[in-house]
């Protein structure tokens, strides 16, 4: 029953107030909160972990906190944002990176946040996100942080505003500002004058007026403002879809169309949007630009040319209209990029490359329209001009090589992408083997 209760609590307090003003974004606020800064939690995360700490329900105890107070200013910017300031003060002793102090002294706070509410003024409870920039001075020690956190606001008949917040303050300088938690409440009120609603009297109603001249009042009158009949209720004689041809000698009373199709339009068999006129495919739906003809399909494979990658061969709709790699040559060229090999340091092929490129350039006769791409990549070591210069020159070496085999060059595309794609750890001498390769792809596209 206590679950019950809760749930519905919870549920009445996310439903629109009663109290809401109209104006849904949130008025200028002047509030006092309360608040107390927590280094000790921060300080044993980044020392432990966050599951450690909380797991040994090590965070901070409220009396390892300093407290402090605050004045705030709220203003709303949009009906999900607002923008908040906040000027505090506490007495600490400052755990300021490399240096220590023997009593409390003054800290004071400043900070400017956007705060993302998940709903507007017209609700009671407003969760919101907070971020910003902040500043402190500590006896003649300046710091900078950025406030990053959550909070909740409550709308006490839009005169008042309970507000809570917690916030994990980032260093921005890191020799004079240190990580910490600070959670604060408050309360706030509105300030300056209450915008009230400006009621305009309505204007006194118009005299009957008669538009068109016709005898016929514009309030009765169904064409105003274009001479008619009683018996049309103030129209001409209709036509519905003006092409000039009244109703009861139109048979299609409703389209436009033209005298010798008796106030029908130009046939369109097909449905397409084309008449048969102009339509050179008139049993056929197609499109304006192939003159009222479907988009053709070359190869015939089923995928039309406007999306078929390979037009003039036949493919897959599963691979845009080219025919699918065999899973045999995908491995084939998997294995030869994985033993190709260079001379230490330089982009000249060993020979134990040769037997794998020579399987690939087999591949590539035997599928003339096939097309290779070709990526060279290196470790860590040395330059990053230098790795990039000889993964782009390892991997000319290996298009050189399968062009000397007969493969028109147009059929390849080579390309050195240094130590920018890394597929393991630079730091392991394992790693930066895995990352001195070559990589050799099939398509039949580009």
């Amino acid at each position: 029953m206590k679950k019950i209760l809760i749930l519905l609590f919870a549920l009445y307090l996310l439903l629109p107030s009663g109290y809401a003003q109209k104006d849904e974004t949130l008025p200028k606020l002047l509030g006092i909160s309360f608040f107390t800064n927590d280094f000790k939690s921060p300080d044993r995360i980044r020392s432990t972990s966050l599951s450690q700490v909380l797991s040994n329900k090590s965070m901070a105890k409220f009396n390892e906190m300093s407290p402090g107070i605050a004045i705030n200013y709220f203003k709303g910017l949009r009906k999900h944002v607002d923008f908040a300031a906040t000027l505090g003060g506490s007495f600490i002793k400052y755990p300021m990176p490399n240096k220590s102090f023997s009593s409390d002294k003054l800290l004071v706070e400043a900070n400017a946040s956007v705060n993302l509410k998940m709903t507007s003024e017209e609700y009671i409870v407003q969760p919101y996100i907070s971020f910003g920039i902040g500043g402190h001075k500590y006896q003649s020690y300046y710091g900078a942080f950025m406030p990053l956190g959550l909070g909740l606001k409550v709308n006490v008949f839009d005169e008042t505003h309970l507000f809570i917040t917690s916030t994990y303050r980032v260093p921005l300088t890191l020799e004079t500002a240190n990580y910490h938690l600070q959670h604060s409440i408050g309360i706030a009120g509105s300030i300056g004058k209450k915008k009230e609603p400006v009621v305009i009297a309505p204007p006194p109603p118009p005299p009957p007026v008669d538009t068109d001249g016709d005898g016929i009042i514009d309030t009765e009158d169904k064409c105003p403002t274009v001479k008619g009949l009683a018996k049309y209720q103030g129209c001409p004689i209709p036509d519905t879809d003006k092409d000039g041809i009244n109703d009861e000698e139109d048979k299609c009373p409703t389209v436009p169309g033209l005298a010798r199709y008796q106030g029908c339009p130009i046939p369109d068999t097909d449905g397409d949007g084309i008449n048969d006129e102009e339509d050179k495919c008139p049993t056929v739906p197609g499109l304006a630009r192939y003159q009222g003809c479907p988009i053709p399909d070359t190869d015939g494979d089923g995928v039309n040319d406007e999306e078929d990658k390979c037009p003039k061969l036949k493919g897959t709709v599963a691979n845009f209209g080219c025919p699918e790699i065999k899973a045999e040559d995908k491995k084939k060229v998997e294995v030869a990029a994985k033993n190709i090999l260079f001379v230490t340091g330089s982009a000249k092929l060993q020979t134990k490359s040769y037997k794998g490129l020579n399987d690939v350039v087999a591949i590539m006769q035997s599928n003339p329209e096939m097309l290779l791409y070709i990526e060279g990549h290196t470790d860590s070591q040395g330059s990053d001009e230098l790795n990039q210069t000889l993964s782009e020159n390892r991997a000319a070496s290996v298009k050189n090589y399968i062009v000397s085999k007969g493969i028109d060059e147009s059929r390849i595309t080579s390309k050195g992408f240094g130590e920018t794609m890394p597929i393991a750890d630079n730091k392991t001498a394992a790693g930066r083997q895995q990352n001195r390769r070559s990589e050799l792809t099939l398509s039949y596209y580009k």
